[in-house]
């Protein structure tokens, strides 16, 4: 019955859930038509074949890779209701082998790259249509400008400005498709560039035409944002609005075309775009272009934010310190992130200047990205049992449009491509660095045999001779079994002055492949002196541990399962209240190691990353004044041969 509720919620479909995702969802593709037909044309000539070719191109490359691969296909892989390239290698994962975390890494690497990349291309090409009254303006301090208020916005909350998306960018459809047309009636017959022969001709005869779908990909930038967002929106409203927004991007692209048929021969020095808008209403053109811009920008930044929550979880990305600036469910702000994104933004404003220079970096990224999403659909595919003759055929299909996108974009590698390799190699990078060293960690974590302990911390828990240390005491386990506990939590008890407590508390949180889980379970381990509490958070569940294992015992206190915290007489009588002590245990690399080249790299730029990490308790949602941290050195591999001998 659950399962059936979830689907129904996913797939149901309201006016204001189709107006909330046209400001939500589209803003990527819908900004598009700004920079396509420019980015394929570039300076060459215009003629009839280039402009009804491109036009097939782009309508062939909407139908494949954005309604059938996306809105047909990829939709369908909801994790409860939760989409994007992390929640659908969460959804294989358990299923797949364990290189399948390559692809997951990669796409997510360059759909970051991506989101550095979007809002300085989608914000300069808005504002340079002001060149269409001062061809000599320099318009890289307007841009500027506006991604830096952009960003600086995001520490406020965009809930507000959110509300905002969907009547603008149902203005910016409506505008664009109405602009596309009534240049479209003035020659319908543009139109017979919808069949594919047209594409077949401008890739076969037009001189270099192949070299010219680099430019061609870009009207399909933003389809990844169709599956990422399915959570906030639902996969009904996306699939139903597709058709009106497929509609009014295919209006504007023919009529752009028709306006273009009228310009043979000649060398472009102005927009496509804002070339079929009348002077008169230029200016307001130009503002909501400008608008619908800052909406895309602001769907990449909030895409950014979830992207690396979901890599936290999944053990992709070093925990950063996450803030929810308002109530709205999937409203997250990560400092560290907002900030590297602006800068990167500045970065690549000040290096490309304008938006023609950007193509070439935009549309490596966004090809990179789908080729990896549909590696991971067609595992997803697999797992779902569905039949191979089915699978193959459709997965070559994505893969040679992608790889033949990929090639045409790589021509333009010298031009600005390089950067999007750059940035992505580097998080590639990071992520494999740190999802590498935690396994290494992890596999040196040694684990004993509870039950033996357990009797030891009874008799520990009433011996009066040792002073008490708390009156609960809690270890965070990486023990997924109430049946064993780390070695280094053993020592941290038992070493040099034992620590005594009335109850023990051993926590160990799992993070579950479904987003918004919130469960756990209690293991009582010896009496009321100890128990074992498993919580399962989703991938997008902020793990505030102090604030759920108060919840935990006061509902186990409501049932009877244990009772209050009781004061001993000798703290009682100084006013003092029971307490419960977090003990944290921080690793450090030890100097007594004798490592292999691969795993010196990998160990020490893990715990290099470590620092741009926030601490254990921010990460975990634990009070500081009832937190204490203790180090343990590890030892990969200890040093050999060691000929030390006595001077006599």
């Amino acid at each position: 019955m659950q399962k059936k509720k979830h689907g129904e919620s996913i797939d149901r479909v309201t006016w204001l859930g189709l107006l909330v995702t046209l400001g939500i969802v589209y803003g990527d593709l819908g900004t598009s038509p700004l920079y396509t037909f420019s980015a394929i044309i570039g300076t060459k000539p215009v003629e009839p074949l280039l402009a009804l070719g491109a036009l097939s191109c782009v309508f062939w490359t909407l139908t494949f890779q954005t309604t059938l691969k996306y809105v047909i296909i990829t939709l369908t892989a909801d994790n409860k209701g939760e989409g994007g390239i992390f929640s659908l290698y969460a959804l294989i994962r358990r299923y797949s082998g364990k290189w399948m975390y390559l692809p997951a890494i990669v796409g997510g690497s360059f759909l970051l790259a991506d989101g550095i990349i979007t809002p300085p291309i989608s914000v300069a090409s808005a504002i340079e249509g002001l060149k269409v009254y001062d061809p000599h303006l320099n318009t890289v301090p307007i841009v500027i400008a506006i991604i830096v208020g952009l960003f600086v916005m995001q520490q406020f909350g965009t809930q507000w400005i959110g509300k905002l998306f969907g009547p603008v960018m149902l203005i910016w459809f409506t505008f664009i498709g109405v602009m596309g047309a009534i240049t479209l009636f003035s020659d319908l017959s543009v139109l017979k560039a919808l069949s594919p022969t047209y594409a077949y001709h401008f890739l076969t005869e037009y001189p270099g035409g192949f070299w010219l779908l680099g430019g061609v990909f870009l009207c399909t930038t933003g389809a990844e944002a169709l599956y990422s967002d399915m959570g906030h929106t639902g996969r009904g409203n996306i699939r139903v609005s597709w058709i009106f927004i497929k509609i009014m991007l295919v209006l504007s692209y023919a009529g752009q075309a028709a306006w273009l048929t009228t310009q043979s021969g000649a060398i472009l020095d102005r927009s496509p775009f804002y070339s079929i808008i009348p002077v008169a209403i230029l200016p307001f053109g130009i503002l909501i272009a400008t608008l619908a811009a800052i909406i895309a920008s602001q769907a990449l930044i909030t895409g950014a934010f979830t992207l690396i929550g979901e890599a936290m979880r999944l053990n992709f990305w070093m925990r950063q310190k996450i803030v929810y600036p308002t109530d709205f469910r999937g409203q997250l702000y990560i400092p560290q992130v907002n900030w590297l994104l602006m800068f990167g933004c500045i970065g690549v404003v000040l290096y490309f200047k304008e938006s023609k220079h950007m193509e070439a970096a935009f549309g490596l990224a966004v090809t990179l990205t789908m080729l990896m999403s549909t590696v991971l659909i067609a595992a997803w595919l697999y797992t779902r049992r569905v039949a191979l003759y089915f699978i193959i055929p459709l997965t070559g299909l994505f893969l040679t449009i992608e790889i033949t996108f990929l090639i045409a974009n790589l021509l333009k590698f010298e031009e600005g491509g390089w950067i999007s390799l750059l940035i992505g190699t580097i998080l590639i990078s990071v992520m494999w660095l740190w999802y590498h060293g935690r396994l290494i960690r992890r596999k040196l974590t040694v684990f004993e045999p509870l039950e033996p302990f357990v009797q030891i911390l009874k008799k520990l828990s009433v011996d009066k001779k040792q002073p008490r240390y708390s009156n609960h005491l809690i270890y965070l386990t990486a023990s997924d079994s109430a049946k064993k506990i780390e070695v280094e939590t053993i020592r941290s008890i038992l070493n040099r002055t034992p620590k005594r407590a009335d109850v023990y508390w051993f926590i160990h949180v799992q993070t579950a492949d479904e987003p918004f889980l919130m469960k756990y379970q209690v293991d009582q381990l010896a009496g009321d002196d100890a128990y074992y509490i498993k919580f399962k958070l989703g991938f997008r569940v902020e793990p505030r541990i102090n604030l759920f294992l108060e919840h935990v015992l006061a509902d186990m206190q409501q049932k009877g399962e244990i009772g209050e915290i009781t004061i001993p007489p000798e703290q009682a009588q100084y006013g003092l209240e029971g307490d419960l002590r977090f003990v944290l245990l921080r690793s450090f690399l030890s100097y007594e190691n004798d490592l292999t080249f691969a795993e010196n790299v990998i160990m020490r730029s893990y715990y290099f990353l470590r620092r741009f990490s926030i601490a254990d308790d921010v990460a975990y949602g634990l009070d500081t004044s009832n937190v204490v941290v203790e180090s343990v050195p590890v030892v990969v591999r200890e040093l050999q041969g060691i000929r030390l001998e006595r001077d006599e």
